[in-house]
C-alpha cells in the first residue's frame, strides 16, 4: 500500500486503533473520530501523535483522505450517523480494518491465533517471545498487554502475529475478520460455541473456522488444541501439517510436573520427550495450556530456540484484564478476569480456586456481551459460577438490547441461586461498594468478571480492598 492518508470513524476501538497505529508506523497520515472512549487506547493514539475528533460529524472527514476506515459498532451505520453516511457518499474508498490488515499482511509470514478463548493471551505471548528474541515481529493484539508500548506494531522482521477474531468484519461485510489475514500458520485454541447473537447454532459458529483452516497454503501449519473437542475435530478434518497440543495428553505437546505458585513451573513435553523447563507468573491451568500451544508453534516453525522460548515465557507480564492483579497494596487479592464468555469465566474462577484454595471467593459479575444477555445462554448460569462462594450480579448492559431476546437481571440472579450459588443483584456502583464494604473479609479473594467498563468498579473495588485490608 502506498503511503497515503486514512480517516478512521470509531478510531478508539481496540482493533481500529491498532490498525491506525500500524498505518502510522508505515508512514501514513491518520485522522479519526470517536465518542465515549477512554485510556489506555486513547493514550496510545495520543503518544503516536494521532489526533481525532470527539463526536461524529460529517465535517470530520478530511477532503484529502484517500481511504475511510469504519469500525463495526451499532452506532456506525449511515442511517443514524452522519459521518458514516458522508463517508459512503464521498466517493472515497471505504474499508473495514480487516480490509486494511489484508493489504498489510500480503508479504509477511502470518501467524493467526483463533479460537473462542485464549486468543489475546496467546497472541501477546507469541509476539512477546519473538520480540524478546530480537526478531522484531509485527503484531496486532486485541487487548492491551503489559510490557508493550502499544497493542500493535509494524516490525522489520518477517513474522506478523495477529489475533484472529471470528466476528463479522464490518456492518456491511459478514465475513469473519480472520479470513482477511492471509494466514500462513494458525494456532487454534478452541472452538466452543460463542457469539450466539451472530452464530445461532454451533454449526454456524464452526463454519468460518473451517474456512480459515482451508485457506492455509500447502506448506502451512495448523497447531490445534487437541484437548478441546471442537478444535480437535476441526484439526482432524485438515489434510495439511497438523501439530496437536493439550494440557496433559501425553501423546501431544503437553505440560508435566506442574508446580503452581506465585511463579508456576512445569516441563514442556513433546510426547514422551522433555523439551525444556518453563516458568511463568500467569495464573491458572488455562494459561499453562496457552503457553504449551505457543511453544509448540514457535518450536515447530523453528522460529526460536528452546532457550529463547524459556526467556520469553518467564519474562511475559500478561495481558491487561486477563487475570490481572488490581490490588497490589492489599492483603485481599482482587483480580480481573475477562468475562466475555462462559469458558473465560469458568477458567478465571478455576484459576482463582487453584491459586487461592483456602480463601472464600467473591465474584462480581457484569453480563456485558450479547452472549451473556441472550436467552439462548440462560443455561450457562446453571454451572458457570461453580467454585464461587458469593456472587454479585450487575445489571446487564443495555446497548443493543432490542436486537436480541435479552435476559433480565432478575432472571439471571434467580437462575444462579437455583444452581446452589449464593447470588445477589446490584444495580449501581454505590450499592456494590456498600455491600462489599460490609461483607469483605481479610481472608477473601475477589474476582471481577466483565468485558465492559463496569461503571468504574474495576478501580473502586480494588481501592476499597486496599483501604480496608492494606498489605
Amino acid at each position: 500500500m502506498a503511503y497515503m492518508k486514512a480517516h478512521f470513524i470509531g478510531i478508539a476501538g481496540k482493533g481500529m486503533s491498532a490498525t491506525a497505529l500500524l498505518l502510522r508506523e508505515a508512514g501514513w497520515d491518520i485522522s479519526g473520530s470517536d465518542e465515549g472512549f477512554y485510556p489506555p487506547v486513547s493514550t496510545y493514539l495520543e503518544h503516536a501523535h494521532i489526533l481525532f475528533s470527539h463526536g461524529y460529524k460529517k465535517e470530520n472527514i478530511p477532503a484529502d483522505a484517500d481511504i475511510i476506515v469504519i469500525g463495526k459498532n451499532a452506532k456506525l451505520v449511515p442511517e443514524t450517523n452522519e459521518e458514516v453516511q458522508a463517508a459512503f457518499e464521498s466517493g472515497k474508498s471505504v474499508k473495514s480494518f480487516p480490509d486494511v490488515l489484508e493489504e498489510l499482511t500480503k508479504e509477511t509470514d502470518n501467524i493467526v491465533v483463533a479460537g473462542s478463548y485464549g486468543k489475546s493471551t496467546s497472541t501477546a505471548l507469541l509476539a512477546w517471545c519473538l520480540k524478546e528474541a530480537g526478531k522484531d515481529p509485527s503484531y496486532f493484539i486485541g487487548e492491551v498487554t503489559r510490557g508493550f508500548d502499544a497493542h500493535a506494531h509494524r516490525g522489520q522482521g518477517t513474522m506478523f502475529v495477529l489475533e484472529g477474531d471470528e466476528y463479522p468484519s464490518s456492518n456491511w461485510d459478514a465475513q469473519s475478520k480472520f479470513l482477511h489475514y492471509n494466514a500462513q500458520s494458525i494456532l487454534l485454541t478452541s472452538a466452543t460455541h460463542d457469539h450466539v447473537n451472530i452464530y445461532p447454532t454451533h454449526a454456524d459458529y464452526l463454519a468460518p473456522f473451517t474456512q480459515l483452516i482451508a485457506s492455509l497454503p500447502a506448506d502451512g501449519l495448523l497447531v490445534a488444541n487437541g484437548g478441546e473437542q471442537y478444535a480437535r475435530a476441526l484439526a482432524d478434518a485438515y489434510t495439511g501439517k497438523i501439530v496437536l497440543y493439550s494440557l496433559r495428553d501425553a501423546s501431544t505437546w503437553h505440560a508435566a510436573n506442574i508446580s503452581y505458585g506465585a511463579t508456576t513451573t512445569f516441563d514442556l513435553m513433546k510426547a514422551e520427550e522433555k523439551i525444556i523447563s518453563l516458568s511463568t507468573t500467569l495464573l491458572g491451568e488455562h494459561n499453562i495450556e496457552n503457553i504449551v500451544g505457543i511453544s509448540a508453534l514457535l518450536l515447530e516453525k523453528g522460529a526460536l530456540t528452546r532457550e529463547e522460548l524459556a526467556h520469553g515465557v518467564a519474562s511475559f507480564q500478561g495481558v491487561k484484564r486477563r487475570m490481572e492483579l488490581l490490588s497490589p497494596r492489599s492483603s485481599v487479592p482482587v483480580y480481573e478476569g475477562f468475562g466475555s464468555s462462559y469458558e473465560k469465566a469458568k477458567s478465571a474462577i478455576a484459576a482463582m480456586k487453584k491459586h487461592f484454595p483456602e480463601r472464600r471467593l467473591v465474584v462480581v459479575f457484569e453480563p456485558h456481551t450479547f452472549s451473556w444477555r441472550n436467552r439462548a445462554a440462560l443455561e450457562w448460569y446453571d454451572h458457570v459460577f461453580q467454585g464461587a462462594d458469593r456472587v454479585y450480579i450487575y445489571e446487564p448492559a443495555s446497548q443493543g438490547k432490542d436486537t436480541h431476546e435479552q435476559l433480565s437481571q432478575e432472571e439471571i440472579v434467580a437462575r444462579v441461586n437455583a444452581s446452589g450459588i449464593d447470588a445477589e443483584a446490584i444495580t449501581s456502583p454505590a450499592e456494590a461498594l456498600a455491600h462489599l464494604e460490609g461483607e469483605l473479609q481479610g481472608t477473601d479473594a475477589v474476582l471481577l468478571l466483565t468485558s465492559g467498563g463496569f461503571d468504574g468498579l474495576l478501580a473502586s473495588i480494588p481501592a476499597l480492598a486496599e483501604k480496608q485490608f492494606p498489605a
